[in-house]
């Protein structure tokens, strides 16, 4: 807090018509007593509890200045390290002394500008630098996707190197990663456990969009123990907006490129006992080929429901084998029936044309299956199927507590076909 500089009067005077004698000045002020104060050498009034001699600061302590005597007070303190971050502080009264609020970083350099005034206002400066020791113990940030062009579902992640729980480190965390996109979007993070956090807009991401996700974490102190280290930073862009919407009662995949159709296929998805997921997923890889096998869902090799096929023109949607595929075996049903174990099937140019036409971080939809709604955050990418008020909740930053949902991560099983 900057304490307001006292007032002092400003002499004025209006002349209508004055014949100045010579030696004397328009408002009568003599060249001995000059309106403005001169700048005085503050340095030896200024002091601070940062050591002399190169000594390294302990970041753990917080930064004090203050003015020697009684005829001066100080009237502003800025404290930035190199990065251009500063640190908060507060001021006495009586402008006698300065200290930090927050903690200072790690492993930083600091500049600090005092300014002060004497008792008759005239005014002063000193500037100091230190630096702060290196932390034992850092929290490392990764974040992903890995650099490339994506589609407009793709949510950004950031990877702790170890959990951040209390509320108050974890908005500490949460301040300091950047996420910044041209066009510009409101969006927010979300915890999903205490190692993980995931940022995705309110809504989609706009269609040829670049963005940008960096930490100004380093030497920020998280934890008791815990100080940020440097991240590298990471910048995607989106394609167009491709949205895959598949309609199980109608058997029928409808798929748009920025909101005009361009493929109306006929598909079949899971039969009874095997109901595809509703929900929006979101595109996780495309594979040329897959070898699917019923035991990796628990089908039995002696079930009448067991399979063994090398199925092509795979897109996964779901880490636990949810597929868009190619399914010649199932022609004489898509479009009129659902009988596939949870995969949404097509025939062999369809497949080819979907397997071609999306990309990683493309919409897939489904809608009018009897199957349990997509999760969010255990088996792909389900985070649109959070509301924006409920996604808003995971934040930090946010009042209130998150809705709860299951944050299991699931094995990454075997196709379902």
């Amino acid at each position: 807090m900057n304490h307001t500089p006292r007032i002092r009067p400003v002499v004025s005077c209006t002349l209508l018509a004055v014949t100045l004698v010579a030696g004397m000045t328009a408002c009568g002020q003599s060249d001995s007593h000059p309106l403005a104060a001169k700048p005085y050498n503050a340095a030896d009034e200024i002091s601070s509890n940062a050591p002399d001699g190169g000594e390294k600061v302990d970041p753990d302590k917080p930064l004090e200045v203050s003015v020697d005597g009684d005829d001066g007070r100080i009237t502003d303190v800025t404290a930035v390290d190199t990065t251009g971050r500063h640190v908060a502080g507060e001021l006495d009264a009586d402008g006698h002394r300065w200290h930090s609020t927050a903690p200072l970083a790690a492993g930083a350099r600091y500049t600090v500008r005092v300014s002060m005034e004497d008792s008759d206002g005239a005014p002063g400066s000193r500037t100091l630098s230190f630096e702060t020791a290196s932390a034992k113990k850092f929290l490392k940030v990764t974040f992903g996707p890995q650099a490339g062009t994506y589609g407009v579902g793709q949510p950004l992640t950031a990877q702790l190197s170890a959990p951040v729980a209390d509320k108050a480190a974890r908005a500490t965390v949460e301040r300091a990663l950047k996420v910044r996109s041209v066009p510009a979007v409101t969006g927010s993070w979300y915890w999903v456990d205490d190692k993980t956090l995931h940022y995705r807009p309110q809504e989609y991401w706009p269609a040829r969009a670049t963005i940008e996700v960096s930490s100004n974490l380093a030497g920020m102190k998280v934890t008791s123990t815990l100080y940020g280290a440097p991240a590298k930073a990471l910048k995607i862009t989106t394609g167009d907006r491709i949205e895959a919407v598949t309609d199980a009662a109608q058997h029928s995949m409808t798929v748009k490129r920025n909101g005009e159709v361009i493929n109306t296929i006929p598909v079949t998805t899971g039969r009874p006992g095997f109901d595809t997921r509703n929900g929006v997923k979101v595109v996780l890889s495309k594979e040329h080929d897959v070898r699917m096998r019923g035991e990796t869902i628990g089908i039995s090799q002696d079930s009448d429901d067991s399979y063994d096929l090398l199925v092509y023109y795979a897109t996964r949607v779901t880490w636990s084998g949810e597929y868009v595929h190619a399914a010649p075996w199932s022609t004489g049903s898509q479009g009129y029936a659902n009988v596939s174990h949870g995969c949404t099937g097509m025939s062999n140019s369809a497949a080819e044309w979907f397997y071609n036409t999306v990309r990683e971080g493309d919409i897939v939809s489904v809608v009018g299956s009897q199957g349990a709604t997509m999760t969010p955050f255990d088996n792909g990418y389900g985070d649109w199927n959070l509301s924006w008020a409920t996604w808003q909740k995971g934040s930090a930053l946010q009042n209130g507590t998150p809705d709860r949902v299951d944050t299991v991560q699931a094995a990454r099983l075997r196709p379902e076909v």
